[in-house]
């Protein structure tokens, strides 16, 4: 019996150990640490990667949020419409701007439904905030449509889609800014927390940069209230490093989610995300989450064979969460993550290892 864990932290580290310590060391040696050459040098890398204005790299995905809604200058009561499916960060961001959070259905694709956005503007609605999700970019065609002809400011959550795309479009690059995510289990992953902010609209871009550290401009003015909320020098060196070899860890990816379509792609029990080649959509695959019948036992039948598997965020999607105020029915939501498992999804995989956890699924639904 194999052992798969459903990420391996571990060969985070130690699959490149000397690297990683050359470029600790060279960065420590220089005793620049904070807001210094290799945090700017990444965030330019990361934005000519993007093909965008601007990156600001921030302490994590959340923060990135929060501050480029607080850019943005939600008021009191402003509505921003969300997904929910999606992590509760993406809501209690809005919160936390000043905001209300308004989660609405998802749509065959498992991402934000259109229509659902559409039904759920009101008079307060002043944003709209999709959730670029494991990997894949919405229909933004449709949805900055719905911007446009409302008069909506249009965020991204693009915490799980570094390098996705959309009609050869960015994820991250459709509105005002979005928000990435460098924990270690994501696609570009560091050694810690870490995020940065993607800022495609000049006219906000000061005001975040401040945010970020305590409210001071790039004078050292203090020109709003911020916070401290810094991408690290080390952790930027780490992820300048890998962002070399980006491409390649997307490669993979895909690899092994066409290894798992062919593989369990008959199977009726399952509906599985999209194939790599799907039209005006390129995925990058940062988890490969499926719906499943039976999802509970197929989850105790994989572990018990040493396959790990994950249900994302607990099985909670933010409509769930009533205790903090939502009081939402969403039919395809709560469906959805009645029978929703992820399997594993990551370079360390190797092809046998793929062609295991494939043969246990299929093992299991016919025997």
């Amino acid at each position: 019996m194999k052992n798969i864990p459903f990420f391996d932290y571990p060969r985070l580290w130690t699959d490149n150990q000397e690297n990683h310590l050359n470029v600790i060391k060279n960065t420590s040696c220089s005793g620049g640490f904070i807001m210094q050459e290799a945090l700017s040098s990444f965030e330019e890398e990361l934005a000519k990667y993007l093909q965008t204005y601007s990156a600001i790299g921030v302490g994590n995905a959340t923060d990135a949020m929060e501050i480029f809604l607080q850019a943005i200058g939600l008021e009191k009561g402003d509505e921003v419409i969300i997904s929910s499916h999606t992590m509760l960060a993406t809501a209690s961001a809005i919160i936390y701007a000043g905001g209300i959070p308004v989660p609405v259905d998802i749509g065959e694709d498992n991402l934000i439904d259109p229509e659902a956005i559409e039904d759920a503007i009101t008079s307060k609605t002043v944003g709209i905030m999709p959730t670029q999700l494991n990997g894949r970019t919405c229909d933004m065609d449709a949805i900055s449509n719905i911007a446009t002809k409302n008069n909506l400011f249009l965020v991204e959550d693009s915490a799980q889609a570094l390098g996705s795309k959309f009609k050869d479009k960015f994820a991250g690059t459709f509105g005002l800014a979005s928000c990435i995510s460098f924990f270690p289990a994501k696609v570009l992953g560091c050694f810690g927390d870490a995020g940065a902010i993607i800022v495609n609209d000049e006219s906000i871009y000061e005001r975040m940069f401040a945010i970020r550290d305590h409210g001071r401009n790039k004078n050292g003015e203090v020109i709003c209230w911020g916070r401290n909320s810094r991408l690290d020098n080390v952790q930027a060196a780490i992820l300048s490093e890998k962002l070399k070899t980006y491409q390649k860890v997307i490669d993979r990816r895909r690899d092994i989610a066409r290894h798992y379509e062919n593989k369990l792609g008959d199977l009726e029990q399952l509906k599985l995300p999209a194939e790599p080649s799907n039209g005006d959509h390129f995925d990058v695959f940062q988890n490969y989450e499926l719906v499943a019948e039976n999802r509970d036992s197929l989850k105790e039948y994989l572990q018990k064979n040493g396959i790990g598997t994950l249900i994302q965020w607990g099985g909670m999607a933010v409509h769930h969460f009533t205790q903090l105020g939502f009081s939402q029915k969403l039919e395809n939501t709560d469906t959805f993550f009645e029978n929703c498992i992820m399997l594993p999804m990551n370079i360390f995989l190797s092809d046998s290892e793929v062609d295991y956890i494939s043969e246990k699924v299929r093992e299991f639904y016919l025997g």
